[in-house]
């Protein structure tokens, strides 16, 4: 079936094209979800009025997909998740949990953009997501996955090393007005002396 597309579908064609496809996937899906109509003459003189406004949409979208991929190349996201001992997560690292923590910082993509290379992540570590914007336009982004058990680890770590950060200079102050006290007892027994 030869239909006209009203909107960019994956995979298929992007907004004003004119493409075959079969009968099922247009009956089915693209017509009554509006995202094709039939292709007609009437259909494609209406679509030839709006390339202009059509082609303005499509420079937009790929200025829009250019910033997007510098802001996206430079973001690591860091998910913490239950795992095992031996960094086997319990589930798996989602697209959408993917999504979630790029919303976090204020980067809104559909979940369906997002691919992750191995499909589903089961272990801690570090891995490469990739992330589809327009037409070719993709990027990769950074994605750490903690363990919950290594991260309260860690943080008790940090809180021990501050404690004992703190009690070194306590006991380093200490010292010193020691010093100070000797010093100025030492100086009022020198003048008693004078």
């Amino acid at each position: 079936m030869k239909i006209i597309l009203n909107q960019d579908v994956a995979n298929l064609g992007e907004e004003g094209d004119v493409v075959i496809v079969k009968d099922g996937y247009a009956r089915n899906y693209l017509l009554p979800t509006g995202t094709a109509v039939l292709y007609s003459k009437a259909n494609m003189s209406l679509f030839a009025s709006r390339t202009a406004a059509i082609e303005k949409r499509k420079i937009e979208k790929r200025a829009l997909a250019a910033s997007l991929k510098e802001k996206l190349d430079a973001t690591v996201i860091t998910l913490v998740v239950s795992a095992g001992e031996s960094g086997k997560l319990f589930g798996s690292v989602t697209s959408s949990m993917i999504q979630d923590a790029l919303a976090q910082k204020g980067i809104e993509i559909e979940r369906k953009r997002i691919e992750v290379a191995t499909h589903t992540i089961k272990m801690v570590g570090t891995y490469t997501v990739r992330i589809r914007l327009y037409e070719d336009e993709s990027s990769e982004v950074k994605l750490v996955v903690e363990s919950d058990s290594m991260v309260k680890a860690r943080q008790a770590e940090a809180a021990k090393a501050a404690a004992e950060a703190a009690k070194a200079a306590a006991k380093a102050e200490a010292v010193a007005k020691a010093e100070a006290a000797k010093a100025e007892a030492a100086a009022k027994a020198e003048a008693k002396t004078e």
